[in-house]
């Protein structure tokens, strides 16, 4: 599971706007606004954190587990 701090540093990392991951992910814009709005877990549905995690994965973003460091992003080694 991400949490929407996961999503919104994601997004700062590969310059989109909530527009842009919206659309990539084939979501609503408040939808991804709504998963952005908390730090900690996201109050959507599973699918659509799914689809959030999906489009921002493709786009290169790493996804870091918590492991007792925090949860985290990083973009792929290419």
């Amino acid at each position: 599971m991400i949490t929407g701090a996961q999503i919104r540093a994601a997004r700062g990392l590969i310059r989109w706007s909530a527009e842009t991951l919206a659309e990539r992910s084939k979501l609503g814009v408040a939808t991804v606004r709504r998963a952005e709005s908390v730090d900690g877990l996201p109050t959507i549905t599973e699918a659509n954190i799914a689809a959030i995690r999906a489009a921002l994965e493709a786009a290169g973003v790493v996804f870091i587990a918590e492991n007792g460091g925090g949860p985290g992003v990083r973009l792929a080694k290419v």
